[in-house]
């Protein structure tokens, strides 16, 4: 069937599904020189914990892999570049009932479509304050949580997952929400997931990476179709984010079982051709590439030696 066919009769274009993030991002670097393809996160067997009370009476905590503004590190502000430098490693937490100002440019987030102007989009406290005043949610608890986004899967599962959980034990926690932003970061945030799920304490993830974390296996996972950096609605649309934030608590209260996956019904907007481009060198030319094979071996380098400070010299391991 032609492509004037299938636009006749109805159908959407073949290319308007999700993205296939684990695939792309394989031949990106694949592309940028790297010959050995990262080995994605894979269980069969998901946790599941179900809501022990209701929601109204729950304490939610919100985990992140967003990272505190380092004014010292270099552009991190909107349409900042892919910035390594303001990388962190080690869990970190902050207080809920604060202002915060959590970024995304240490992140592989999708820099074509979105320009990062809005932190709503993936650090939605003001809706979950919200949500506690509607009565929604009973509490948050007193902290929210930051999970560094190790390329180690070891090290997230051992080390950053444990440590979350401890903490999210001292403050009572019934239920977590996870946003993720990068394809790490989705898989990140997926191992926590299930950390968490193991130890009693329910779990849904809002993001934008279905592949990933199906791929992993989580027992829920709040999908929308849009460019990463945009797990809890879309940027500058107050109704957007509540949407979002309200279809994930309905997730986590109607979810039969692990594995369980609802879908978004809102579009980033009327083309889809934006998921052409995400990690696409086909869209690069010669001269674009040969910058990002530059460019992403200095992110690279800097990274190793960011993360050799703070875990090495500070003697974790």
């Amino acid at each position: 069937m032609s492509s004037e066919t299938e636009s006749r009769i109805g159908f959407a274009p073949e290319y308007d599904r999700p993205v296939s993030y684990m695939q792309r991002t394989r031949e990106w670097y694949l592309g940028l020189g790297y010959d050995n393809p990262y080995v994605w996160a894979h269980y069969i067997d998901v946790p599941f914990q179900a809501l022990q009370k209701p929601l109204a009476l729950s304490r939610l905590t919100f985990i992140t892999t967003a990272a505190p503004y380092q004014p010292d590190k270099g552009p991190q502000g909107p349409g900042a570049p892919y910035n390594s430098a303001a990388k962190f490693y080690k869990v970190y937490s902050g207080d809920a009932a604060g202002e915060h100002d959590l970024r995304i440019s240490h992140v592989g987030i999708d820099r074509i479509h979105t320009s990062m102007e809005d932190a709503r989009s993936w650090y939605p406290m003001a809706a979950l304050r919200a949500a506690v005043e509607q009565g929604r949610i009973g509490a948050l608890a007193s902290r929210f949580h930051g999970a560094p986004t190790n390329r180690s899967q070891q090290h997230t599962i051992k080390v950053d997952a444990p440590d979350i959980l401890a903490r999210c034990q001292e403050d009572g926690v019934d239920v977590a929400l996870l946003i993720p932003n990068c394809p790490i970061c989705h898989q990140t945030l997926s191992l926590i997931a299930r950390h968490l799920e193991a130890h009693g304490i329910a779990t849904v993830i809002m993001g934008c990476a279905k592949d990933i974390v199906e791929y992993c296996g989580v027992p829920r996972l709040m999908f929308s179709d849009f460019p990463l950096g945009n797990g809890a609605g879309r940027p500058h649309d107050p109704q957007s984010q509540s949407e979002t934030l309200e279809w994930a608590l309905r997730l986590l209260e109607s979810a039969p079982g692990p594995r369980t996956t609802l879908q978004s019904p809102l579009r980033w907007s009327e083309s889809a051709e934006w998921k052409l481009d995400y990690c696409n060198l086909a869209r690069r030319t010669s001269e674009e590439v040969e910058r990002l094979k530059a460019e992403a071996e200095e992110a690279r380098l800097l990274a190793r030696k960011i993360r050799e400070e703070t875990l090495f010299v500070e003697g974790v391991a």
